[in-house]
């Protein structure tokens, strides 16, 4: 039996591999904001199936709720097969959490720089072990800005989404450093997926959305069949895919650089 962690586990594409991976007979250890839609989660699927999933509650845009889910973590499972990243709350404008922080920095990439890097040795203990990072891959290879990663001046969303992705292909070379056995995807859907849309956008995209998603939006359980197929067999390495259509990956003459300038600014933030 497989340990299967997923964050933002309890909707759209994060509760559909949930509910997949508990029918297969994996443990999942899903982690959200909301016990009620974690309990509702755990409705759907068979009762034998339920003593099998795990629920951490947290908001991973506060650094201190990834922590305590780490340890938690850590302190339960001595090891941990597959990590797939999939907490998403879309913001369009800079917003400051309570811990002084960006929030869409904050989510997007220091929770998953937290769980990558912290998560290494449960990760290493298992035998093909893989992380699923849902950021989108293909940004510029220049994409982010070290003189201010969060943003105070000059925030726009194209420029965070961007820098986000980006920081997220440089964080595999670091994980991929430290476990070369470990499978780092940066994964996103081939086409737009009806969900439930979680953000607090302007009112276009919100209506664009809405009339969007039910004509040419794919089912969540339909869009993660390739995320299936990947942690059922991963390879060892970085890897990019829109979908099941593997991509080149950005590369730049200062990747390697880049990921040690940005893991020692990420560790002087924090």
């Amino acid at each position: 039996m497989r340990t299967i962690v997923i964050t933002g586990g309890t909707d759209g594409m994060g509760a559909s591999l949930a509910r997949h991976y508990l029918a297969a007979g994996e443990r999942v250890v899903v982690i959200g904001r909301s016990r009620a839609k974690f309990d509702a989660l755990l409705a759907s699927v068979v009762p034998s199936a339920r003593p099998r999933a795990g629920f951490i509650a947290a908001d991973l845009s506060l650094v201190e709720d990834n922590r305590r889910a780490i340890d938690r973590l850590m302190r339960d499972h001595d090891r941990i097969d597959a990590l797939i990243l999939a907490a998403s709350y879309i913001r369009q404008r800079r917003y400051v959490t309570s811990e002084g922080r960006e929030a869409s920095w904050s989510l997007f990439f220091l929770s998953k720089y937290l769980f990558v890097t912290e998560l290494a040795e449960s990760l290493r203990t298992a035998d093909r072990p893989v992380i699923v990072n849902t950021a989108v891959p293909g940004a510029r290879a220049d994409a982010i800005d070290f003189d201010d990663l969060e943003m105070a001046d000059g925030f726009t969303f194209r420029r965070s989404n961007a820098q986000q992705r980006r920081a997220n292909e440089v964080l595999g070379i670091l994980a991929t450093e430290r476990n070369p056995a470990l499978g780092y995807l940066t994964w996103g859907p081939a086409r737009l997926v009806r969900t439930g849309f979680a953000g607090e956008v302007g009112t276009g995209m919100k209506v664009a959305t809405a009339i969007l998603g039910p004509l040419l939006g794919q089912r969540a359980e339909d869009a993660v069949r390739p995320i299936i197929r990947l942690v059922d067999a991963p390879a060892p390495g970085r890897a990019a895919y829109r979908g099941a259509e593997a991509l080149p990956l950005t590369s730049g003459a200062q990747d390697e650089n880049d990921a040690a300038r940005l893991a020692a600014a990420v560790r002087a933030s924090l």
